[in-house]
């Protein structure tokens, strides 16, 4: 991986190409179209798009166990 972030673009760019690829040939094998493929990712990566700028670092994220045990005691759904 290349420190300058045009090229780390460039070689993203060209990861996501190949792996879209064969997901591509994937669908193809299993009957959608090329469009409708492409089409569908397209939606999937703006949908990945915009919950990465809702929670850019989801990582940082409490797990969901957390989540369920801070709710118990506090009249929620999980009670």
């Amino acid at each position: 991986m290349s420190e300058d972030s045009a090229d780390r673009l460039v070689e993203a760019k060209a990861a996501a190409r190949n792996v879209l690829e064969e997901i591509i040939a994937s669908g193809n094998e299993a009957g959608w179209a090329t469009r409708e493929m492409v089409v569908a990712l397209i939606e999937a990566a703006n949908s990945l798009n915009d919950a990465a700028s809702a929670d850019p670092d989801p990582a940082d994220d409490p797990d969901v166990s957390d989540a369920v045990q801070e709710q118990i005691g506090h009249e929620e759904q999980f009670d």
